[in-house]
């Protein structure tokens, strides 16, 4: 049953996860979305977006 339970969590958590990766790879035209891993955990999703201007 316990076991069960963390299933369910660690199945949950992949999919909010996998939620903000898309998240904050969306509308990004130029810049890099950085995943940081721990011990084999996701601990951090950074997201640096650049603006571009034209030379007009």
């Amino acid at each position: 049953m316990v076991s069960d339970i963390k299933k369910n969590h660690d199945a949950q958590q992949l999919v909010d996860i996998t939620k903000q990766i898309i998240n904050a790879l969306q509308n990004i035209r130029y810049g890099s979305v950085e995943i940081t891993i721990h011990e084999s955990r996701v601990v951090q999703i950074e997201r640096r977006e650049k603006m571009r201007f034209d030379k007009n």
